[in-house]
């Protein structure tokens, strides 16, 4: 079971997952700061000035913190669409280098360096 678990580990999937999740939780944070320090402020002054934090709605003892679902949801929308424009480029790129691939001439073989000893070969023989 150890040498499975070193197979596993030892694949470079395994260390590219891991990191995508690091990258992907420090690019949390980015995406953190930016709902909470520049939509939310933007957002909030075109419908005067209303913090998403802060709403919640009170039934009995309970408090119900519906601002920090509508920044959720902001901050998912926010990560899918920077999500959505990495993919898109990486396919574009992919789909130029199989162009450039596809458009690429095919290089006129000629004689291999062994035809050209061989003539130079012949030809001194005979001279």
């Amino acid at each position: 079971m150890i040498k499975e678990f070193k197979d596993f580990i030892a694949r470079g999937n395994v260390m590219d997952m891991a990191v995508g999740i690091i990258m992907g939780a420090a690019f949390t944070a980015i995406v953190t700061s930016m709902v909470d320090d520049l939509v939310n402020p933007l957002i909030g002054l075109f419908v005067g000035g209303i913090d998403f934090s802060s709403m919640s709605v009170g039934v009995g003892d309970a408090q119900f913190m519906y601002g920090n679902f509508i920044n959720a949801v902001i901050k998912f929308i926010i990560v899918a669409w920077v999500v959505f424009l990495l993919v898109k480029g990486v396919n574009r790129m992919k789909e130029m280098a199989e162009g450039e691939a596809e458009e690429a001439p095919a290089e006129d073989e000629g004689p291999s360096e062994k035809d050209l000893l061989v003539e130079i070969r012949d030809a001194l023989q005979k001279s």
